[in-house]
């Protein structure tokens, strides 16, 4: 009686980690249909090569334009801005916890770090509207309110809590042994860090620093806010850019009528978006489950 009551539970257990797991397989299968379906559509009117390779983006003005680019080139360079300011910083503080901060010290610098990962991305939005652009005007008076350069600095502030947690873990799962063998033989805290631990890890610190891209990639609000809405090809970032997750944001308003050639612009970047992280996310996995010394 007993033993068929645990196989029931154990059943029970097993059907609802299925479903759970089946859940996954459906929202992104529904998903991958959505924008494929809508898309097929979009480029059933527009040469493909053209949405690629073109220059100027104004779907939603006379003449109208659907290259593409200049959203592709405003996401770079939010995600080039971000890369500067997290992957230094959050490498830092990873080896700074590890290394040279005391325990104690520790459980209190993380969770302050980690409190950066719970701030609303809109307020990090207003965070360079308010703060990081003015401070920035005294030295560039030319910078406009709206700009790729603020945009860049918060979305790394926003994924520094990332980098620096994946690094951290990264860096304890190299066996003990190797680092109390580099101390052993005399090795400085320094010395292990930069020349044990972090050779040992380098697939892992590579996995999240493309992981954070994925996540810079995909923001939307703090972007949306601080760089602007004017898609150009331009690698000045003191100007205001557009970027891909910020001109869907512009068609979802509401003002562009539903099933037109400028409502299906919305899913043809957003399949272009999903490619791109689906790119950076495989690399990560394969960076993630490469060997290293440290595995």
């Amino acid at each position: 009686m007993y033993l068929n009551k645990f196989k029931l539970i154990d059943h029970g257990i097993h059907g609802f980690l299925f479903l759970c797991v089946s859940v996954t397989f459906v929202t992104t299968g529904t998903v991958v249909w959505i924008l494929g379906q809508e898309s097929f559509v979009f480029f059933q009117s527009i040469n493909l090569f053209d949405f690629l390779l073109g220059t100027r983006w104004e779907p939603l003005l006379d003449p109208k334009s659907f290259g593409v680019l200049p959203l592709v080139c405003g996401t770079l360079m939010i995600v080039v801005g971000a890369i500067i300011v997290a992957v230094p910083a959050g490498i830092l503080i990873a080896a700074y916890l590890n290394e040279f901060c005391s325990p104690k010290l520790s459980s209190i610098i993380k969770p302050v770090i980690e409190i950066l990962a719970g701030i609303p991305t809109i307020v990090y939005g207003y965070f360079a509207l308010t703060f990081i652009t003015p401070a920035f005007k005294m030295l560039f008076p030319d910078m406009g309110v709206f700009n790729a350069l603020s945009a860049g600095i918060v979305v790394g502030i926003m994924i520094l809590p990332m980098i620096s947690s994946l690094c951290d873990d990264a860096f304890r799962a190299v066996p003990s042994d190797i680092r109390e063998g580099a101390y052993a033989l005399g090795a400085t805290p320094y010395e292990v860090i930069t020349q044990v631990i972090m050779p040992a890890a380098k697939s892992r610190i590579a996995a999240s620093i493309v992981l954070a891209v994925s996540r810079a990639i995909g923001e939307t609000m703090a972007v949306t806010l601080a760089a602007g809405a004017t898609p150009r090809m331009t690698f000045n970032p003191l100007e205001s850019i557009q970027t891909i997750t910020a001109y869907i944001v512009q068609v979802s308003l509401g003002d562009t009528p539903r099933g037109g050639i400028e409502y299906q612009t919305c899913f043809a970047v957003g399949a272009l978006l999903f490619f791109m992280t689906l790119i950076m996310n495989m690399i990560g996995n394969h960076f993630l489950h490469s060997k290293t010394v440290g595995k």
